[in-house]
């Protein structure tokens, strides 16, 4: 299977059940939609942002098929000005690649310190799925398991409105 073994492990671990879905490269939401057709969840995009200052960093976590407004982002986490975070940084913090951004990566963010805004919107979903560190599969989990990988985790998160 792609992806982290350490992920698949900490998963069996927490009896966190999942379906997984290898596919080609899909580093953006257009291509790895074609792949999903078919698979009942909600599927979601994934930012990685710094603040003005790059000594905070956060992952927001929003429906794929959703436009973004950084201002509104902005201004609803009321962190200051965001920019996209750096590949440099993503790979530092969460051990990631651009376009394979995920929550799962938080496995690897030992200090805690990347915080998680999660889209309200989400809690109406009965799954969602997320690359498991790589963009050359995706997995479906139940939502109410994502929240027990991320209390796993012990990064903050709290669910905001985006839209």
């Amino acid at each position: 299977m792609n992806g982290d073994p350490k992920l698949y492990q900490l998963l069996a671990e927490l009896k966190i059940n999942y379906e997984y879905i290898e596919h080609p490269e899909a580093p953006t939401i257009e291509i790895a939609k074609q792949y999903w057709a078919g698979h009942e969840a909600q599927h979601c995009k994934n930012l990685f942002f710094r603040n003005h200052k790059g000594n905070k960093h956060y992952l927001v976590l929003l429906d794929c098929d959703k436009n973004m407004d950084i201002h509104r982002i902005e201004k609803l986490l009321g962190q200051g000005k965001l920019s996209f975070a750096s590949p440099e940084r993503l790979f530092k913090h969460l051990r990631l690649t651009p376009g394979s951004v995920t929550p799962f990566g938080l496995i690897n963010n030992t200090n805690h310190d990347v915080i998680v805004f999660i889209d309200s919107t989400l809690k109406e979903a009965e799954k969602v799925s997320f690359h498991p560190c790589i963009n050359t599969a995706s997995l479906i989990i139940k939502r109410e398991d994502l929240i027990r990988f991320l209390d796993y985790c012990q990064n903050p998160y709290q669910w905001i409105d985006l839209y």
